[in-house]
């Protein structure tokens, strides 16, 4: 999949993101044989595009990474959350919040080439998608393209990335700021749980670099989420989020020479220039906090 390029220091904190927006895609519908020719095409710098495409990258972003930088055959979803639970979502903020969690399971699914699992995970961010009111965005024939696609991991992707840009822009343009908020919120939260299920601690690794610089996207969420706090719903997911944010907020930054390398084994070091360390303990407890999170917006009682 060819993902868009986008530097942006303002509200990344210097931090390099990858996206895909609604206004940059140019879909073709593939042949009779099944072939899904759907492509990307690099947005024009002068394109108005939202300003939540740049608070935080589309779950997808972090599941490719940790791709490419992991074990490629790895087809782990037991850590998912079940598709049969999306009958248990009863108010507004567990259907937000886990349309956007079903929305990155479906992307880990057709990331990770698991075709048979994404096609169950479709039906159900079909089911809550209409629930939320972004029902015009995920239309019937994409179950089609997605059943056609099976053996395309690059089109699946594709395909999924376009059903979670559509409903965000749907969401966008009915005003239904609140939802979007916990939308985005739950799937970033996701992709971080799935992040940190399938890699462990290893000193200077590329995983624990990027989930350390998710400390900058997590401040720019919480600056999305004050926006629409008059909403109860809202309201707590923020607090809930300020309080993941203390754990990153243990991350000691330092000041170095571009490209040195710690000699401490026990941190990480990110970036160059200034560089944040990430020691087990806290990494233990971030991915702590991350899990328990997620499982008091995903379980049941």
């Amino acid at each position: 999949m060819k993902n868009l390029h986008y530097l942006i220091g303002l509200t990344l904190a210097g931090s390099m993101t990858f996206t895909s927006c609604g206004g940059g895609d140019e879909k073709v519908d593939g042949p009779e044989d099944g072939m899904d020719t759907t492509t990307k095409v690099e947005t024009n710098v002068n394109t108005p595009v939202s300003e939540t495409f740049f608070q935080v990258p589309s779950p997808g972003e972090m599941l490719t990474f940790i791709k490419m930088v992991g074990d490629p055959k790895k087809k782990d979803i037991s850590f998912l959350n079940p598709p049969d639970n999306q009958k248990n979502y009863n108010d507004s903020k567990s259907k937000a919040l886990n349309f956007g969690i079903y929305s990155c399971d479906l992307s880990y699914c057709s990331i990770f080439e698991i075709g048979s699992e994404a096609l169950k995970y479709f039906k159900s961010v079909k089911i809550m998608g209409d629930q939320i009111g972004v029902s015009t965005a995920i239309k019937p024939e994409i179950l089609k393209r997605l059943e056609a696609n099976l053996g395309k991991p690059d089109s699946l992707a594709v395909i999924t990335d376009d059903v979670y840009f559509s409903s965000f822009e749907a969401l966008e343009d009915s005003k239904q700021g609140p939802t979007l908020a916990c939308v985005v919120a739950g799937g970033w939260l996701e992709s971080l749980y799935i992040a940190t299920q399938l890699a462990k601690w290893e000193p200077n690794s590329p995983v624990i670099e990027r989930l350390a610089d998710q400390k900058y996207t997590l401040e720019n969420l919480i600056e999305f989420l004050k926006k629409h706090e008059s909403d109860a719903n809202v309201a707590a997911v923020k607090t809930d989020f300020e309080g993941l944010l203390a754990e990153f907020g243990k991350l000691t930054e330092k000041n170095i020479t571009e490209g040195k390398k710690s000699k401490d084994s026990k941190s990480t070091l990110i970036g160059g220039g200034t560089q944040l360390v990430m020691t087990k303990e806290i990494y233990t407890a971030i991915v702590g906090k991350i899990k328990s999170l997620r499982n008091s917006y995903t379980l049941t009682k």
